[in-house]
């Protein structure tokens, strides 16, 4: 049987998606992130995972801005792997762009603003001012791993990639 809580969050997720559909996050779709996973992939999965954390860790966060500052904080449209100048320095410089995109397609609050550019904390110096930042900082880094080590089909992570669609 299903955690109430896990069932809660996804419904809570596909929601978010569902008002989300008339914007440019399936564009996401066409960019690869990390290993085989592309960036739509990795902000559900990093959204999943946000809310397990803050589940497990018993955190009172905002669900609905922990879950869109996840699904947005990646909201670039570039293969970063592709050599181009323009995505020079990407760890670096993709999430004040992601939250520039962001900004152009939604009205955010201040706590989903500041997760979006905050997000790759310590790579960027600044860090995050709010839990539900801390705690994507922390779901990026777990999906990361997993997807640059090909581990998104092991037991452990496969629920967070279930249900995605076909990979290619």
């Amino acid at each position: 049987m299903i955690n109430t809580s896990i069932q809660e969050n996804e419904a809570v997720l596909q929601q978010i998606l569902s008002s989300c559909e008339a914007s440019r996050l399936l564009e996401t779709k066409q960019f690869m992130q990390h290993g085989d996973t592309n960036v739509y992939e990795h902000c559900i999965a990093v959204a999943r995972v946000s809310c397990l954390l803050a589940d497990k860790m018993g955190l009172s966060v905002d669900r609905g801005s922990l879950i869109r500052g996840a699904l947005l904080h990646d909201y670039f449209f570039y293969d970063w792997h592709v050599p181009d100048p323009g995505h020079r320095l990407h760890g670096f410089t993709h999430p004040k762009r992601a939250l520039q995109n962001a900004m152009d397609d939604f009205a955010l609050t201040t706590v989903e603003q500041n997760m979006i550019l905050r997000h790759m904390f310590p790579l960027t110096p600044i860090p995050p001012r709010c839990l539900e930042g801390w705690v994507l900082c922390v779901a990026d880094k777990v999906c990361s791993t997993l997807e640059t080590g090909r581990f998104t089909q092991n037991t452990f992570a496969r629920c967070f990639y279930a249900g995605l669609g076909e990979r290619g």
